[in-house]
């Protein structure tokens, strides 16, 4: 056929174009998009992007192998809407540009949701490109701020933020050690000075001394020149707010320079590898984090559960991945589609659910409510539960 002169299309294009709006119709309908690869096939795939090589490749496997946890523990009690759980896991190598191409292997494998996350340079980007699709990212590990005050709808967490952890840090050294004289070490990531930033804040609010407040850069094998001037300046207690593997070689040059105070670190030096890096030297630092599995009541199952599938315990983050999944089957079920809309909806709707690391529920940002801080201590190259803060505001021992 020839078409029209006068550009109206001919009959062909306009049977193609009712076509396909009938087909776009039926498709919202039944919850999905046209072209859409999310709810297709015969298992439900959830997307984990976490880093699985570079300094954090550990941590970013204990994710995956929470993940892993829970997805059979689902699929064994029959799965999701008829189907079984897939999970897709991206390595995002805590690098934004890999995170963005990671994400974006992600939307093209058809997952329907995406529960993971640890450097919060990383989730970043990958929020970005989920949030076009609308894909809901449920996040275990990364606490930036930012990424739950962008007004996005389908972001969410189970683990606290940095502007919570911060003034937690700042009032520990305050008032259970008493430090007159505080600095805090950065490494310039996302999380690192967002962590760093927010406890500043709150030291000089309490009237602490910030005597020195920078960065290194992390992947360097001597950092004893920063540790000798930050001696110089004579500080209570140092707080780092960096990942594990920086933080095990300044523990270690720290005691090696002879320096004495009191050593601290963020939730992103939790990480067993702390003592294999620093070896004696890491006893008696001290650690603000969320609860790791081997301190929570509820998840004495899990730590023996992981262990007998890895042959060794968790990690910290694991038991927050293995939450993740499990919150996310449970807004698909509640939704009773795979439709990201309607998923990120019954998300939001989520109130009072059971999970391993208690009783979850998200504000209107997405923020894990009631988010839980304490402080555990390296003793004999292990973590130890330390000290929390009870109802009354008052320092008190953990057992």
């Amino acid at each position: 056929m020839i078409a029209q002169k006068n550009g109206t299309p001919d009959a062909a294009r306009v049977l193609r174009r009712t076509t396909i709006a009938a087909m776009a119709a039926l498709a919202v309908l039944a919850g999905t998009a046209p072209g859409s690869a999310q709810s297709q096939g015969a298992t439900l795939k959830i997307g984990v992007p976490v880093p699985l090589s570079g300094s954090s490749a550990n941590a970013g496997q204990d994710i995956v192998n929470g993940a892993k946890l829970a997805a059979a523990k689902i699929n064994a009690a029959g799965g999701v809407l008829g189907k079984q759980i897939e999970l897709v896991p991206e390595d995002d190598a805590c690098d934004a540009q890999t995170a963005v191409q990671a994400a974006q292997k992600l939307v093209d494998a058809g997952v329907v949701a995406v529960a993971g996350g640890y450097c919060s340079s990383a989730a970043l980007p990958e929020l970005t490109t989920f949030h076009r699709v609308g894909i809901p990212y449920v996040m275990d590990a990364s606490t930036n701020p930012k990424l739950t005050e962008m007004g996005y709808e389908n972001v969410f967490r189970t683990i606290g933020r940095d502007d919570e952890q911060g003034p937690f840090a700042a009032n520990f050294i305050k008032n259970f050690l008493h430090a007159k004289r505080a600095a805090v070490i950065n490494d310039n990531t996302t999380y690192s000075k967002g962590l760093a930033d927010n406890t500043v804040e709150a030291l000089k609010k309490d009237g602490v001394d910030v005597v020195y407040d920078d960065a290194i850069t992390p992947g360097q094998m001597d950092y004893s020149p920063t540790l000798t001037h930050v001696g110089s300046l004579k500080p209570d207690v140092i707080y780092y707010t960096g990942y594990f593997a920086e933080a095990g070689l300044l523990v270690k040059e720290a005691r090696q320079l002879g320096l004495k105070m009191t050593l601290m670190g963020g939730d992103a030096t939790n990480d067993p590898t702390l003592m294999k890096t620093a070896g004696p030297a890491a006893d008696d630092m001290v650690i603000t984090t969320a609860p790791l599995a081997q301190f929570l009541s509820a998840a004495h199952g899990y730590v023996d559960d992981y262990t007998k599938a890895y042959g060794q315990g968790p990690g910290p983050y694991s038991v927050y991945e293995y939450d993740a999944v499990g919150v996310t089957a449970k807004a698909i079920a509640n939704a009773k589609s795979t439709a990201p809309a309607a998923i990120n909806a019954a998300l939001h709707k989520i109130s009072g659910y059971q999970g391993v690391t208690g009783m979850i529920s998200f504000n209107p940002k997405g923020d894990r409510s009631n988010a839980v801080y304490i402080v555990i201590t390296v003793r004999g190259g292990n973590f130890t539960p330390y000290q929390r803060l009870d109802s009354s505001g008052h320092w008190v021992a953990m057992k």
